[in-house]
């Protein structure tokens, strides 16, 4: 289950909003092994694309350092998708490298009748994608 608090919550929304009709994409890194995600790092698009996301490699270089000097990880890794569900596509699934991120898609599209925006986290490991319940919470 991906705990998340509703600061961040809303700031991955309000980014994937923003960044509509193109794929939004970020971070939100956590301290070490506690699976906590903490702070909010939107990236570019470098794809700039409604179709497909792609972190810039020199800002996801110098994103590692940072949290790497602040003993934080990835907790969570975020996109959206602009006209489709949020579920992994093929290539999200390829792309997900981080065995330990929860993998949260926004769609922006109203594919479900049930407004906006859907707001669903995934684990992916050796390919095998496994819907998780997410808890929105005030505080950590």
């Amino acid at each position: 289950m991906l705990t998340i608090t509703q600061a961040l919550y809303d700031q991955i929304v309000a980014h994937a909003r923003e960044d509509h009709p193109d794929e939004a994409c970020g971070v939100v890194a956590g301290p070490v092994g506690a699976g906590r995600p903490e702070r909010f790092i939107p990236m570019l698009n470098a794809a700039r694309s409604p179709t497909f996301y792609e972190f810039d490699s020199q800002d996801l270089l110098k994103l590692y350092r940072e949290m790497d000097d602040n003993d934080e990880e990835p907790v969570v890794i975020y996109h959206s998708h602009t006209a489709t569900e949020a579920y992994p596509s093929r290539t999200d699934i390829s792309y997900a490298n981080e065995p330990g991120a929860h993998y949260v898609l926004v769609s922006t599209a109203d594919t479900d009748g049930t407004g906006e925006f859907q707001f669903r986290s995934f684990r992916i490991l050796d390919g095998e994608v496994t819907e998780e319940e997410v808890k929105v919470v005030e505080a950590h």
